[in-house]
Protein backbone atom coordinates (compact mmCIF):
# COMPACT_ATOMS: atom_id res chain seq x y z
CA UNK A 1 0.00 0.00 0.00
CA UNK A 2 1.38 3.39 -0.99
CA UNK A 3 1.77 6.26 1.42
CA UNK A 4 -0.85 8.88 0.78
CA UNK A 5 0.69 12.19 -0.08
CA UNK A 6 -0.57 15.04 2.08
CA UNK A 7 -2.32 17.66 -0.03
CA UNK A 8 -3.91 20.99 0.69
CA UNK A 9 -7.64 21.16 0.13
CA UNK A 10 -8.96 23.38 -2.66
CA UNK A 11 -10.32 25.74 0.01
CA UNK A 12 -6.92 25.98 1.73
CA UNK A 13 -5.32 26.79 -1.61
CA UNK A 14 -8.01 29.39 -2.29
CA UNK A 15 -7.46 30.92 1.14
CA UNK A 16 -3.72 31.22 0.53
CA UNK A 17 -4.35 32.76 -2.90
CA UNK A 18 -6.93 35.23 -1.54
CA UNK A 19 -4.70 36.41 1.29
CA UNK A 20 -1.88 36.84 -1.19
CA UNK A 21 -4.18 38.80 -3.52
CA UNK A 22 -5.22 41.00 -0.58
CA UNK A 23 -1.58 41.80 0.24
CA UNK A 24 -0.89 42.73 -3.39
CA UNK A 25 -4.01 44.91 -3.50
CA UNK A 26 -2.85 46.92 -0.50
CA UNK A 27 0.70 47.17 -1.81
CA UNK A 28 -0.65 48.52 -5.12
CA UNK A 29 -3.34 50.78 -3.64
CA UNK A 30 -1.47 53.87 -4.86
CA UNK A 31 -2.54 52.89 -8.39
CA UNK A 32 -6.26 53.14 -7.48
CA UNK A 33 -8.60 55.96 -6.70
CA UNK A 34 -10.69 55.77 -3.52
CA UNK A 35 -13.76 54.21 -5.13
CA UNK A 36 -11.76 51.60 -7.04
CA UNK A 37 -9.93 50.67 -3.87
CA UNK A 38 -13.10 50.37 -1.79
CA UNK A 39 -14.83 48.32 -4.50
CA UNK A 40 -11.84 45.98 -4.64
CA UNK A 41 -11.83 45.55 -0.84
CA UNK A 42 -15.59 44.95 -0.76
CA UNK A 43 -15.18 42.14 -3.28
CA UNK A 44 -12.11 40.58 -1.68
CA UNK A 45 -12.86 40.73 2.05
CA UNK A 46 -16.06 38.64 1.97
CA UNK A 47 -14.29 35.98 -0.08
CA UNK A 48 -11.48 35.81 2.50
CA UNK A 49 -14.03 35.55 5.30
CA UNK A 50 -15.85 32.67 3.60
CA UNK A 51 -12.63 30.82 2.79
CA UNK A 52 -11.38 31.24 6.38
CA UNK A 53 -14.73 30.07 7.77
CA UNK A 54 -14.53 26.96 5.63
CA UNK A 55 -10.97 26.02 6.60
CA UNK A 56 -11.40 22.54 7.94
CA UNK A 57 -8.30 22.21 10.03
CA UNK A 58 -8.11 23.41 13.60
CA UNK A 59 -4.86 24.34 15.19
CA UNK A 60 -2.86 21.59 16.77
CA UNK A 61 -0.12 22.75 19.03
CA UNK A 62 3.17 22.14 17.30
CA UNK A 63 6.56 23.74 17.02
CA UNK A 64 5.50 25.59 13.88
CA UNK A 65 4.15 29.11 14.05
CA UNK A 66 3.35 32.06 11.85
CA UNK A 67 6.44 34.19 12.23
CA UNK A 68 6.41 37.97 12.16
CA UNK A 69 7.88 39.02 8.82
CA UNK A 70 6.37 42.42 8.09
CA UNK A 71 8.57 45.33 9.04
CA UNK A 72 7.03 48.25 10.88
CA UNK A 73 7.95 50.68 8.10
CA UNK A 74 6.04 48.58 5.56
CA UNK A 75 3.01 48.39 7.86
CA UNK A 76 3.09 52.18 8.33
CA UNK A 77 3.50 52.76 4.61
CA UNK A 78 0.39 50.68 3.83
CA UNK A 79 -1.60 52.31 6.64
CA UNK A 80 -0.63 55.82 5.52
CA UNK A 81 -1.49 55.07 1.89
CA UNK A 82 -4.94 53.74 2.79
CA UNK A 83 -5.48 56.67 5.15
CA UNK A 84 -4.74 59.10 2.31
CA UNK A 85 -7.10 57.24 -0.02
CA UNK A 86 -9.92 57.18 2.52
CA UNK A 87 -9.33 60.81 3.58
CA UNK A 88 -12.15 62.08 5.80
CA UNK A 89 -13.94 58.71 5.66
CA UNK A 90 -11.06 56.81 7.25
CA UNK A 91 -12.21 57.15 10.88
CA UNK A 92 -15.40 55.47 12.04
CA UNK A 93 -17.09 54.64 15.33
CA UNK A 94 -16.60 51.10 16.49
CA UNK A 95 -19.20 49.32 18.56
CA UNK A 96 -17.75 45.79 18.54
CA UNK A 97 -14.84 46.52 20.86
CA UNK A 98 -14.55 45.02 24.34
CA UNK A 99 -13.68 48.44 25.82
CA UNK A 100 -16.99 49.83 24.54
CA UNK A 101 -18.77 48.13 27.47
CA UNK A 102 -16.91 50.34 29.90
CA UNK A 103 -16.82 53.59 27.97
CA UNK A 104 -19.11 56.59 28.13
CA UNK A 105 -17.52 57.90 24.95
CA UNK A 106 -17.68 56.40 21.46
CA UNK A 107 -14.56 54.53 20.40
CA UNK A 108 -13.11 55.53 17.05
CA UNK A 109 -10.95 53.39 14.84
CA UNK A 110 -9.86 53.67 11.24
CA UNK A 111 -10.30 51.74 8.06
CA UNK A 112 -6.61 52.21 7.34
CA UNK A 113 -5.53 50.68 10.64
CA UNK A 114 -7.94 47.76 10.36
CA UNK A 115 -6.91 46.98 6.77
CA UNK A 116 -3.25 47.28 7.78
CA UNK A 117 -3.78 44.92 10.71
CA UNK A 118 -5.24 42.38 8.29
CA UNK A 119 -2.36 43.04 5.92
CA UNK A 120 0.11 42.27 8.69
CA UNK A 121 -1.69 39.03 9.57
CA UNK A 122 -1.85 37.89 5.95
CA UNK A 123 1.66 39.05 5.02
CA UNK A 124 3.12 37.07 7.93
CA UNK A 125 0.98 34.05 7.01
CA UNK A 126 2.03 34.12 3.35
CA UNK A 127 5.70 34.56 4.27
CA UNK A 128 5.45 31.56 6.60
CA UNK A 129 3.65 29.19 4.21
CA UNK A 130 5.54 30.19 1.08
CA UNK A 131 8.50 27.84 1.47
CA UNK A 132 7.02 25.37 3.97
CA UNK A 133 6.31 21.71 3.35
CA UNK A 134 2.66 20.74 3.04
CA UNK A 135 2.44 19.29 6.55
CA UNK A 136 3.82 22.54 7.98
CA UNK A 137 1.46 24.55 5.78
CA UNK A 138 -1.46 22.62 7.29
CA UNK A 139 -0.28 23.57 10.79
CA UNK A 140 0.09 27.23 9.77
CA UNK A 141 -3.37 27.22 8.19
CA UNK A 142 -4.71 25.86 11.47
CA UNK A 143 -3.03 28.69 13.35
CA UNK A 144 -4.44 31.23 10.93
CA UNK A 145 -7.91 29.71 11.45
CA UNK A 146 -7.47 30.08 15.24
CA UNK A 147 -6.39 33.71 14.74
CA UNK A 148 -9.45 34.21 12.54
CA UNK A 149 -11.74 32.98 15.32
CA UNK A 150 -9.95 34.93 18.06
CA UNK A 151 -9.02 38.18 16.38
CA UNK A 152 -8.99 39.06 12.75
CA UNK A 153 -12.39 37.67 11.73
CA UNK A 154 -14.09 40.38 13.77
CA UNK A 155 -11.69 43.01 12.43
CA UNK A 156 -12.53 41.96 8.87
CA UNK A 157 -16.27 42.21 9.54
CA UNK A 158 -15.94 45.60 11.23
CA UNK A 159 -13.88 47.16 8.46
CA UNK A 160 -16.14 45.68 5.79
CA UNK A 161 -19.10 47.40 7.46
CA UNK A 162 -17.23 50.71 7.49
CA UNK A 163 -16.16 50.32 3.85
CA UNK A 164 -19.71 49.47 2.85
CA UNK A 165 -21.01 52.61 4.58
CA UNK A 166 -18.39 54.81 2.93
CA UNK A 167 -18.76 53.26 -0.52
CA UNK A 168 -22.54 53.40 -0.64
CA UNK A 169 -22.85 56.77 1.09
CA UNK A 170 -25.53 58.75 -0.83
CA UNK A 171 -23.22 61.78 -0.83
CA UNK A 172 -20.65 59.77 -2.80
CA UNK A 173 -23.00 58.01 -5.20
CA UNK A 174 -22.17 58.17 -8.84
CA UNK A 175 -22.22 55.05 -10.98
CA UNK A 176 -21.61 51.77 -9.19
Amino acid sequence: MQDEKIKLSPNSLAFIALTNEYCHALEEAADCDRDQFMAQMLKLLPRIYIAASDLERDVSYSEYEILPSLEEDSYNQVRDLVSQLMADEDVYLEVFVEDMKYSDMPIATSISENLSDLYQEFFNFIASVKEADTDVQLELIGQCKANFRNYWGQTLCNVMRALNTAYYNPANQEDY
